[in-house]
């Protein structure tokens, strides 16, 4: 079976600054329980805010490396997942209930791409 990245894009502006709270954490936890028991989910994590990464970039021969924040970025990776489905429909399926689970004030985009085997 096909695997799926599906790349969690946040609007930083809208994260609280308490970070998520109780119930949406409860919520998305129950979700990860159910798509972890259905056989979907390989691997699935949050990521640190970007003001703690580092971008490393390569043009014309040189290496620049960038400390976060990148304020030319609205949206930033918050997250990812990487799930085994049937094909994309499925995939599809499972991230908008991921999405779903999120208060009204978030801004949550998810990409899903299907990961190039071999």
């Amino acid at each position: 079976m096909p695997r799926y990245l599906s790349i969690v894009k946040l609007d930083e502006s809208t994260v609280p600054a308490e970070g998520p709270s109780p119930e949406l954490m409860e919520r998305m936890g129950e979700l990860i329980e159910e798509i972890t028991k259905a056989g979907v989910m390989l691997d699935t994590a949050g990521l640190t805010p970007q003001v703690q990464g580092k971008r490393v970039h390569w043009e014309g021969g040189d290496l620049t490396v960038t400390d976060g924040p990148f304020t030319e970025s609205k949206e930033v990776i918050g997250g990812y997942a990487i799930m085994q489905c049937k094909d994309m429909d499925e995939a599809l399926e499972w991230t908008k209930r991921f999405v779903k689970v999120h208060e009204e004030h978030w801004t949550v985009t998810c990409e899903v791409r299907e990961i190039a085997e071999g």
